[in-house]
């Protein structure tokens, strides 16, 4: 049983890289910027309507210090892996069920594989 688990998670990371490496992080800063930054800041500690995003990848849902999370990404115990923030960001709310966040998603998967490269450079 726990050498699945280590394997499930070795295959998570590798599946994050993957598709990160897909993502161009300069293009994903500009798409995060006309789509994202209204609503998330990726400085340490600074919320707006959503939480930061700073170290957003390998993180735990609903963790960020001082934010008041919906009772559904509170429920969310999936690592944010870039397999799932691509999944997230398509359909946030079809994704997470119960979320507050209205926004649509990204319909484009290149666009959610930059945006995904850029947060993978905010550590």
């Amino acid at each position: 049983m726990m050498g699945r688990k280590i394997l499930l998670a070795l295959l998570a990371c590798f599946l994050s890289s993957a598709a990160a490496a897909d993502g161009d992080a300069a293009t994903g800063k500009a798409v995060f910027a006309r789509t994202c930054q209204n609503c998330h800041a990726v400085e340490i500690g600074v919320n707006k309507v959503g939480p930061s995003l700073w170290n957003v990848v390998g993180r735990a849902p609903a963790s960020v210090p001082d934010f008041a999370y919906s009772d559904a990404m509170k429920a969310n115990k999936d690592v944010w892996t870039a397999t799932a923030l691509d999944a997230y960001l398509a359909d946030p709310r079809g994704d997470v069920h119960g979320v507050r966040m209205f926004f649509k998603g990204l319909p484009e998967p290149s666009d959610r594989a930059d945006v995904i490269a850029y947060l993978q450079t905010l550590r």
